[in-house]
């Protein structure tokens, strides 16, 4: 089970691998990294470690939209626990006594499991004791009976006064300085006992999420979400800066010289692979904000057709295409899903997009001459006989082998639909009618005598 865990002053990442050697570590959660998260298909996802000030903080919203794609959440520790006492009614899954003690309202301020750290660099070094861990270590001390239920009082008393960051037993220690000589005696006993006495329970409940998370995989439990997730404003605007920070993030020396490459083909391949680029962004966009997402069989149809043009039989022959093409299993998986997401999205929207064709077809030049043709087309064959036309089978070899110049599909009625035919009727009247009006113009699709073959470009 492939499972990200956002993680980080908790937790070291080696601890993290030694409980679950599956886990990808990612930095403390902040708003966007669920959603990106998921986008990258893993199984579940844990959180323990999040940002409270400095940076958003992670969205309800992108926590239920996981749920509702099926990826399992868990949650502990610090904002995890947070996060799951809110959502636990929607599938959210909360581990340990933080997230108890949230859940059953014994804990209601963020603060309890607030701390400062210092940056990735370092670690996330921790600098201040977080409230959560000075209540049980002080509980642990009253039951070993270094002090008593009125001193441990007093201690959570002034460790809660005490603002997040500034919060260290040196600092709770000073808050209670002067309570008298027999206060003074269990604080004495208290520092004495600290070293081997004190509890990390947010480190404890985080593992404790570990361990569900791998006996979640060992059962191969499937979750399902028993809401139904609401598209909103809001949330398309997450969406639209997720993406927008993802592709910021497509850059360096290989991608730049990538790019370079692509310019120098010209300004035509240029510009039509740029509005290829852009339709595919615009199709993802419209399609998440509508909740709008390929078949199983749409999406495997395209995989099979990319596999078997690139020649990518053997598996083999598939993994070093990846290799090469700087992708893995997974990043395979999503391109295909938007391959075949931009087909399906312009298949289903092509009335709206004639008239944008239309403009494209000016803007190239083509208008005129596709105008004409067309208009000469309907006189003529409005006169011709049908006498002697080919079967269903002679035009298909002949529309596809002689004009076009590729194989004949095996599906003819998706590639009549891919063609943006009505149906596979509309489709085989118009190849009878270019038939007919290629063999008395002798002008093939291409002009007079030519045709496709070779002619199209393959960035258009």
């Amino acid at each position: 089970m492939t499972m990200f865990v956002f993680v980080g002053p908790t937790l070291r990442p080696e601890e993290v691998l030694s409980a679950a050697p599956d886990a990808v570590c990612l930095p403390p959660v902040a708003q966007g990294d669920v959603y990106r998260a998921v986008r990258k298909g893993p199984r579940a996802i844990g959180i323990v470690d999040g940002y409270f000030s400095g940076a958003p903080s992670v969205w309800h919203k992108e926590i239920l939209w996981a749920l509702a794609e099926g990826v399992e959440v868990f949650g502990s520790a610090s904002m995890g626990a947070l996060r799951a006492a809110e959502l636990h009614t929607f599938g959210m899954r909360g581990v340990g006594r933080i997230y108890e003690a949230y859940r059953d309202g014994i804990f209601e301020d963020d603060d309890e499991v607030a701390v400062v750290h210092g940056p990735a660099e370092t670690g996330f070094m921790v600098a201040s004791e977080p409230m959560v861990n000075i209540r049980a270590t002080l509980a642990r001390a009253e039951a070993d009976g270094v002090i008593s239920q009125a001193t441990r009082h007093r201690l959570e008393a002034a460790g809660k006064s005490l603002f997040f960051p500034h919060r260290s037993w040196p600092a709770v220690f000073r808050a209670v300085a002067g309570g008298g000589s027999e206060s003074e005696f269990e604080f004495v006993a208290l520092e004495k006992w600290l070293p081997a006495g004190t509890v990390d329970q947010k480190r404890d409940d985080a593992l404790e999420m570990l361990a569900a998370m791998q006996a979640a995989a060992a059962a191969d439990e499937v979750p399902s979400a028993d809401f139904r997730f609401e598209r909103t404003h809001f949330w398309d605007d997450l969406v639209e800066r997720a993406a927008d920070e993802a592709a910021a993030t497509e850059t360096g020396a290989v991608v730049d010289g990538i790019l370079d490459e692509v310019r120098l083909l010209g300004p035509d391949a240029y510009r039509a692979a740029m509005k290829n680029a852009l339709a595919r962004l615009l199709a993802e966009r419209e399609s998440l904000r509508r909740g709008f997402a390929p078949p199983r069989e749409a999406t495997a149809a395209v995989m099979s057709e990319h596999r078997r043009d690139l020649g990518l039989y053997r598996r083999s022959q598939l993994d070093a295409w990846l290799s090469e093409n700087r992708l893995d299993q997974r990043s395979y998986d999503r391109l295909v899903e938007q391959e075949a997401l931009l087909r399906q999205f312009t298949e289903a929207n092509a009335a709206m997009l004639a008239p944008y064709l239309l403009d494209e077809l000016r803007m190239s030049g083509r208008f005129h001459q596709l105008a004409a043709r067309a208009s000469d087309k309907a006189e003529r064959v409005r006169e011709m006989s049908p006498a002697a036309l080919p079967n269903t089978v002679q035009l298909r070899f002949w529309y596809f082998e002689d004009c076009l110049g590729v194989a004949v599909p095996d599906d003819i009625q998706s590639a009549a639909a891919v063609l943006g035919f009505e149906n596979i009727e509309h489709f085989y009247l118009m190849l009878r009618r270019e038939w007919m009006y290629s063999h008395e113009t002798k002008e093939g699709l291409g002009g007079p005598n030519e045709n496709n073959k070779g002619d199209r470009d393959p960035l258009a």
